[in-house]
C-alpha cells in the first residue's frame, strides 16, 4: 500500500484555498461518501451473514442473464474481508481527492463508477476468451477496479507524485507504482493464477481510468454546469474529440 510524499513537481495541481490537499479529506466529499459507504456496507453484510453479498455480488448469471443490472454498482461495494476493504479504502482515501480535486465531484462519481463497471466488463471478456478459470456462477466483488482507475488518473494529473509503500518501506514515483500493479495483474492473468478474474477487473479498471482521464471532458454529461460546453459535433475536426480542457 502507498502514502503520499510531497511532490516534487506537480504540473497541474493548484487546489483552492482550503481545498483538498494529498492525502486529505474535507468532509463531506464524494470520495468521502464513497469510503462510508463501503464501510457500512461491509458491517451490514457481516451483521446480516451476507445477505447484501447475496443481493448485490456480480456475476454473469445473475447480472447478465437475469438482468439484474443493479450488480454492475452494487458488487463495487462489497468486500470479502478486512484486509480486502482496508487496502482499497486505504488507496481511495490518498488518491481519491487528487482525482477529485481535478474532474469535480460529479464527474469524479461517474469516473469511478464506470471504472468500476469496466472492471465487470474486462472480466467478462478475458473469462469468454478463455484467459480467466470462470463460469456462469462465479461472483465477483470489490472496489479495487474503480480504485485501479483512481490511481492510475492520479499518474494521469500527478505524474511527479511519490508515494511511500508499507511494505517494502520505500519511496516510488506513483506511475512506478501504478505500472508495478499492472505488470503483476497481467503476469497473473497470464499463469492463470488464483485471482485471475480479479487481475482481469484491475485491468479493466485501469484501462478506462486512464482513458477517461485523458478525454474527461467526456464526463461532462454528468456535471450540469459543464454540460453545455460544446466540445465536439460532426462535421469538427478531428482532433477536437481528444482536445483536453
Amino acid at each position: 500500500m502507498a502514502i503520499p510524499q510531497p511532490a516534487r513537481k506537480l504540473d497541474y495541481y493548484s487546489p483552492p484555498p482550503g481545498g483538498p490537499r494529498f492525502g486529505q479529506l474535507r468532509l463531506w466529499t464524494v470520495t468521502t461518501w464513497l469510503i462510508v459507504i463501503n464501510v457500512a456496507v461491509f458491517v451490514i453484510d457481516r451483521l446480516t451473514q451476507g445477505m447484501m453479498l447475496e443481493l448485490g455480488a456480480f456475476s454473469y448469471s445473475a447480472a447478465i442473464r437475469h438482468l439484474q443490472l443493479w450488480r454492475l454498482i452494487t458488487f463495487q461495494f462489497l468486500h470479502g474481508g478486512l484486509l480486502h476493504i482496508f487496502f482499497n479504502m486505504l488507496s481511495l482515501y490518498y488518491f481519491g481527492p487528487v482525482v477529485e480535486t481535478r474532474l469535480g465531484s460529479k464527474r469524479f462519481l461517474a469516473f469511478y463508477l464506470i471504472c468500476g463497471i469496466s472492471g465487470a466488463g474486462m472480466f467478462l471478456i478475458l473469462w469468454r476468451l478463455n484467459f480467466v478459470a470462470a463460469d456462469f456462477q462465479t461472483q465477483m466483488i470489490g472496489a479495487s477496479a474503480g480504485v485501479f482507475g483512481v490511481l492510475v488518473a492520479t499518474v494521469r494529473f500527478a505524474p511527479y507524485m511519490f508515494v511511500r509503500l508499507i511494505f517494502p518501506p520505500v519511496v516510488l514515483r506513483v506511475s512506478t507504482v501504478a505500472w508495478g500493479f499492472i505488470a503483476v495483474a497481467v503476469a497473473v492473468i497470464v499463469i492463470r493464477g488464483a485471482n485471475a478474474g480479479g487481475e482481469a477487473a484491475h485491468l479493466g479498471g485501469a484501462f478506462v481510468g486512464w482513458l477517461l482521464a485523458s478525454n474527461h471532458r467526456w464526463l461532462n454529461v454528468f456535471d450540469r454546469e459543464k454540460r453545455g460546453k460544446r466540445f465536439w459535433q460532426p462535421g469538427d475536426p478531428a482532433e477536437n474529440f481528444f482536445r483536453k480542457e
